[in-house]
C-alpha cells in the first residue's frame, strides 16, 4: 500500500526520470526468474543522484515514523537495500543491521550482520517488492533471532497478487512510497509511453510469468 498519492506520482516521476525504472514494452526485458517483462527497476541508481536519494530518505524515514513511530533498529535487506537503509536509519538517528539472503558459510555464520538484541522493535527497509519471497525470508530470520518486525517500508511495489498474499499470510505491513500504478499514471501524463504501450504494460502485471511482448 502507498503512503500518499503525490508522493507515491512523485516518486515514480524521480525514477523514470533517470532510469531507475525503464519501461519498453516493445523490446521486453528478461527477469532472472526468466520472466519476459516490459519494465526493469534498479533503485540502486538513486544512490548516484545526490537530491533523489535525499528526498527517498526523507520520505522512507517519515513512513517509519508515522506508520510505526521510532523503531528500536532499521534493516535493511542484503544487498540493493542496505544503503538505502543506513540513509534511513541515519535520517531517524538509530541502529543499523541488515540481513542476507542466507547464513555465510565461513567465519561466524551470520545471516544478519550487525547487532539485534531480542524484543527490540525492527522496520525493514526494501528498495523493491516483487513476489515478495526475498523480503519475507529476511523477515523470517530476524524473527527468529528474536526481533520483533512491526513492519517494512520500500521505495517500489510491482503490486503483484502474490506478493499482496504473501504479505497477509506473513502478518507483516509492507508501506511503499510509489507503485505500479502510480508510475503508469505518471509515465502517460509525462509521455515517457503512450496509450498503447499502457494496455501493454497493464496485461502484463496481469500475468507476468505468463505474458509475451507479440
Amino acid at each position: 500500500m502507498i503512503f500518499d498519492k503525490n508522493t507515491a506520482k512523485k516518486t515514480a516521476e524521480l525514477l523514470l526520470q533517470i532510469k531507475a525504472i525503464k519501461l519498453q514494452p516493445e523490446d521486453p526485458f528478461t527477469w532472472a526468474s526468466g520472466w519476459k517483462s516490459p519494465i526493469y527497476c534498479d533503485n540502486r541508481i538513486t544512490l548516484s543522484y545526490v537530491m533523489i536519494r535525499n528526498y527517498l530518505r526523507e520520505n522512507l524515514a517519515k513512513i517509519v515514523l508515522e506508520k510505526h513511530g521510532q523503531p528500536d533498529l532499521i534493516a535493511g535487506v542484503a544487498t540493493g537495500a542496505i544503503a538505502i537503509g543506513v540513509l534511513v536509519a541515519q535520517e531517524l538517528g538509530i541502529p543499523f543491521i541488515y540481513v542476507r539472503p542466507e547464513p555465510k558459510k565461513h567465519g561466524r555464520k551470520n545471516q544478519i550482520e550487525g547487532f539485534l538484541d531480542t524484543g527490540q522493535n525492527v522496520v525493514v527497509i526494501e528498495d523493491l517488492i516483487s513476489t515478495g519471497k526475498s523480503s519475507l525470508n529476511a523477515v523470517k530470520a530476524l524473527k527468529d533471532a528474536g526481533a520483533r518486525v512491526i513492519g517494512m517500508v520500500a521505495i517500489f511495489d510491482y503490486g503483484f497478487d502474490v506478493a499482496q498474499k504473501n504479505f497477509k499470510d506473513s502478518h507483516v505491513e509492507l508501506t511503499t512510497l510509489s507503485d505500479y500504478d502510480s508510475l503508469l499514471e505518471q509515465a502517460l501524463e509525462t509521455n515517457f509511453i503512450n496509450t498503447k504501450q499502457l494496455t501493454t504494460l497493464k496485461n502484463w502485471r496481469q500475468d507476468p510469468a505468463e505474458w509475451n511482448a507479440i
